[in-house]
């Protein structure tokens, strides 16, 4: 299935392309680039105007590391082969949770299109998708019996160096201590008191917390909004949370107190935040497979023959070796990752070109990571994905001159823009030809404009 993951990513998914869609990506490798360039992790800001020299520091630097290798050596084909293959993994160990956990084979394998398709709204060459991984590893990790609870203490220490999701580790710990003790405890303590070995120490954590505990700037970031269940496509993501529902309900009656307590605590995350939903199919939708298959078990005994067959194919398939399938999976994501970049209708790929050295550049925070990749740098930009970075009162300005609000002249003006990259069917782009401002480039996403 991980070869399954790899060809739906390059084909269907269309990643050389799709895995760009979010221009922090660019931000990322380039700090990934520094970092192995000198030596040395950043403090404050290298890429911005508005917030030069700032307090920064990149709290996901050991994924940045990661992309920033594989773009030296391959370039973006190398990033998008990175993240097609912690993708392969991550449903490699999505099956192995549901196994483990005791799902029976054929309700797994049909959910696998369940989790594909709530994942993907989140398939992006971002860290996060690495913290996935150390999430399932820690739930299949409990579900084994936790054994060797000291290597809890090394995975807190790298979860913490590559995703800002690590205090998930502790808490998925503490659940399954609460009903099953002993060793959960020990590694719960472990778990917490590794994510305190990182360079920046405890103020990972200060920020970390800070961030989601502030709610004004989270209500201005799409991806924390509600997710739109009325969506074309959607039904899918509906049965997926619906599966995950009665999972909950069928632990409970099973008593799995644990898989009941984190399905219940990732189903309201994903009801909150659409940015959960991917993170609920890709952790808890196997354990609630699971509750539904050992539930179905008992309840039904007339179902025995269709898990009799079931439980036969699980046997076929740990008798066969999936290597064989791996090999040409591999040459064909390679030879559809040789195409990644991101895509000109959503990117000023022509239109960056044109940007003179020294701008003050206005650009909307979708193509300020895309500046930073495409300059190296060089180029400094207004706004970027660094949403945490800039503050909730630097985005209501940048929103009310977005927007072209009331009183967006001023804010503009005392910028003192030269230059602005703005999408082709902005508002914005209106208003400032009606000041004045001529066009000097023009792509099939973006229009490069200066005063005339």
């Amino acid at each position: 299935m991980a070869s399954l993951t790899l060809v739906w990513c390059f084909t269907l998914f269309d990643g050389a392309h799709q895995l760009f869609r979010d221009s922090d990506a660019g931000w990322h490798i380039r700090t990934g680039e520094r970092i192995l360039s000198t030596g040395q992790l950043p403090y404050a800001d290298p890429y911005s105007f508005s917030r030069a020299g700032r307090p920064w520091f990149a709290w996901e630097w050991g994924a940045d590391v990661l992309m920033g290798a594989s773009h030296r050596m391959l370039g973006l084909p190398g990033v998008a082969l990175l993240y097609g293959a912690a993708l392969a993994a991550v449903t490699w160990l999505w099956l192995a949770l549901q196994f483990q956990a005791g799902a029976s084979f054929l309700p797994a394998l049909l959910t696998i299109p369940l989790m594909f398709s709530t994942a993907n709204l989140h398939w992006l060459a971002r860290p996060h998708v690495f913290g996935w991984l150390f999430l399932l590893g820690t739930i299949l990790w409990c579900e084994r019996g936790a054994r060797r609870p000291g290597g809890a203490l090394l995975l807190g220490a790298a979860w913490a160096n590559i995703h800002a999701s690590f205090f998930l580790g502790p808490v998925v710990f503490l659940i399954y201590a609460a009903f099953r003790g002993g060793k959960y405890w020990t590694a719960a303590l472990l778990a917490g008191l590794g994510t305190f070995f990182n360079p920046y120490g405890y103020h990972v954590h200060q920020h970390v917390v800070a961030y989601l505990a502030n709610g004004e700037l989270l209500r201005r970031i799409g991806e924390f909004q509600t997710f739109n269940f009325q969506l074309e496509g959607a039904a899918q993501i509906v049965l997926c949370f619906a599966i995950c529902g009665i999972g909950a309900v069928l632990a409970l009656v099973e008593k799995r107190y644990e898989w009941a307590l984190l399905i219940g605590l990732f189903w309201l995350i994903a009801l909150r935040s659409a940015r959960g939903l991917p993170v609920l199919a890709v952790s808890v939708l196997p354990l609630a497979v699971a509750a539904i298959s050992i539930w179905s078990r008992r309840a039904y005994p007339r179902l025995s023959g269709f898990f009799r067959y079931s439980d036969n194919l699980r046997a076929i398939d740990r008798g066969l070796s999936g290597a064989w399938v791996m090999v040409p999976a591999l040459a064909l994501a390679m030879a559809m990752a040789s195409k990644a970049g991101f895509a000109a209708t959503e990117f000023p790929v022509n239109a960056v070109a044109a940007i003179p050295a020294g701008a003050r550049l206005f650009a909307p925070d979708k193509f300020g990571g895309y500046v930073i990749y495409r300059t190296s740098g060089a180029q400094p930009v207004f706004f970027d994905g660094r949403s945490d970075f800039y503050g909730v009162e630097f985005m209501k300005d940048y929103i009310r001159m977005v927007e072209v609000r009331p009183g967006w002249q001023a804010l503009f003006d005392a910028w003192h823009f030269t230059h602005a990259l703005v999408p082709v069917d902005a508002p914005l782009r209106a208003a400032l030809e009606a000041r004045g401002w001529q066009t000097l480039s023009v792509d099939k996403a973006a229009v490069l404009m200066a005063p005339r």
